[in-house]
């Protein structure tokens, strides 16, 4: 089996897996519980919080585990809108290709008065800085821009829309789920004051997320109860998972850009041979696009039907968002890009790890070629 679905869900890297096993099989304690077994949850805790802020050039403390990228987002926006309520902000800016954890909570929002407003994408799946300037006004309560899109890949200028959200008093979030261990990520530097990472994306496993809350930023919480995680996420710790998600972020974010460029070369590699065959398009842009993402559609077939052969020939891959489970409406990024409605059913994305080799990438591509010109005989 090819698997090409990392930005899905990544295998489990085996440091992770180590590093979990403990609290799987041996350590039952509650990390709130001051016996010696749970003294050791405790630790494992406080270590993967160094782990994962020191990968993110923050503070220890400005650190919170959640249970994925869903909560982050949630915890981000709504403490970030709720706080802006209190001085009269009413308005939420995001792009209109966010992850629908970031659109989902906007529109729940706009049933409580919110204002939101959508940056839009040009054709390669780039937001403007400069069009964020325009919307971002004095009742502005927070700022929502991802840094890399899950679906075609494109890198964000976040860094610039956090500069003008800072010069105008406003609270800039940023989803990093797919940016997280495959680009630097610095949150002093980007000049966020919120980042949502997920666990399960970079070689964790399933059940953490954290979200970078920086020091002086308000958080209101989502889950009230025993007052985990500072009182700002009360729930007893997925020991195991966050055990897991320190040890995946260190071994992820080191040698960033070295396996960057290692991925990067495979990515255009496969790109290159897809679109050789006919009736194919790229979808994103090429020079700022994520090293291992690489989302392509084909003419005349449906990118389920296409997902559906390539599994029959040993190659998991998606069509779209894997995270929009059982939606076979378009893409929503693929409509902001101005995709053609041919082009929109025929996406497949194939998103590549450091595992990958030059091997299958020329296996995966021959069975996307045998699987579309199959796919379009039966149509014809």
């Amino acid at each position: 089996m090819i698997y090409l679905d990392n930005a899905a869900s990544a295998p489990a890297l085996k440091c992770a897996v180590e590093a979990a096993q403990p609290f799987l099989a041996e350590c039952c304690g509650n990390p709130s519980s001051i016996h010696t077994e749970g003294r050791r949850a405790a630790l494992a805790i406080i270590e993967a919080r160094e782990r994962c802020a020191a990968a993110l050039g923050a503070s220890p403390e400005e650190i919170i585990f959640t249970s994925g990228g869903t909560e982050s987002d949630n915890t981000a926006l709504k403490s970030a809108a709720l706080t802006g309520l209190r001085v009269g902000k009413r308005r939420i800016v995001t792009t209109n290709i966010e992850h629908a954890a970031v659109l989902r909570t906007c529109e729940f929002l706009q049933g409580f008065g919110f204002e939101v407003k959508l940056l839009g994408t040009d054709a390669d799946g780039y937001v403007s800085a400069e069009q964020a300037r325009e919307l971002i006004t004095p009742d502005t309560a927070v700022v929502s821009v991802m840094a890399a899109n899950n679906e075609v890949g494109t890198l964000q200028p976040i860094e610039e829309i956090a500069e003008i959200c800072r010069s105008r008093g406003v609270t800039f979030h940023t989803d990093a789920v797919q940016a997280a261990g495959n680009i630097p990520l610095d949150v002093r530097g980007i000049g966020c004051d919120m980042m949502s990472v997920s666990a399960h994306k970079l070689g964790g496993i399933k059940g953490a997320g954290l979200l970078y809350c920086r020091k002086g930023c308000e958080v209101i919480p989502l889950l009230h109860g025993g007052g985990q995680e500072s009182s700002v996420r009360s729930g007893t710790e997925n020991t195991a998972a966050i055990a897991a998600f320190g040890a995946a972020m260190e071994h992820s974010c080191r040698d960033i850009n070295g396996k960057a460029a290692r991925v990067a070369k495979l990515r255009d590699r496969l790109i290159q041979l897809l679109l050789d065959i006919p009736g194919s398009r790229l979808n994103g842009g090429r020079e700022r696009r994520l090293c291992g993402n690489v989302n392509v559609s084909f003419s005349g077939v449906e990118g389920e039907s296409l997902v559906l052969g390539l599994d029959l020939r040993g190659v998991c891959a998606s069509s779209g968002s894997a995270c929009a489970s059982g939606d076979v409406q378009p893409s929503h990024v693929l409509l902001a890009m101005g995709v053609t409605e041919e082009f929109q059913r025929g996406s497949l994305r194939l998103t590549l790890s450091e595992f990958n080799t030059a091997e299958e990438i020329e296996q995966a591509a021959a069975a996307v070629r045998e699987t579309v010109e199959r796919l379009r005989e039966i149509t014809r």
